[in-house]
């Protein structure tokens, strides 16, 4: 029987604020060793900031990261879960949607953890995970 993803899920999820630098936002992501950050204001989910987001996004095009805002690279309109979602609908979702981490929320939408494709290895089948993965891996198209 599936899980729920409250089960699974990594708590206790440190943020930042849209109005942070990437400077910030890079120097979290290092002090917490972790490549993403929800981008909250209070309470409510605005996006995702990742590493790769600062690169491409902001770095690559000679932005600076010291006067950047987080919410001029980061993701918006992100995926996410409900904590009480099972196991097998979220690997599912992450499959076809191609993302190897979901932004989990309650049933009111405040945020109260992360799951990844890493916190689910353990508690799903081998089978599961690697038909997962391999959907997650298929090129996508780029963004230019």
């Amino acid at each position: 029987m599936a899980k729920m993803i409250r089960e699974v899920m990594s708590g206790d999820v440190e943020v930042i604020n849209p109005n942070d630098t990437l400077r910030d936002a890079a120097e979290k992501m290092r002090s917490l060793n972790v490549g993403p950050l929800p981008v909250c204001d209070g309470q409510r989910i605005l996006g995702m900031i990742t590493d790769r987001d600062i690169v491409v996004r902001a770095i690559a095009l000679g932005r600076d990261p010291n006067s950047t805002q987080v919410a001029d690279a980061m993701s918006s309109g992100i995926e996410y879960c409900f904590d009480d979602d099972n196991t097998d609908d979220v690997l599912r979702r992450m499959k076809a949607k191609q993302i190897r981490r979901m932004i989990v929320v309650d049933r009111s939408k405040k945020l109260v953890g992360i799951v990844s494709l890493g916190d689910l290895s353990g508690e799903v089948s081998e089978q599961k995970v690697g038909e997962t993965l391999e959907g997650i891996s298929e090129p996508s198209s780029p963004n230019f």
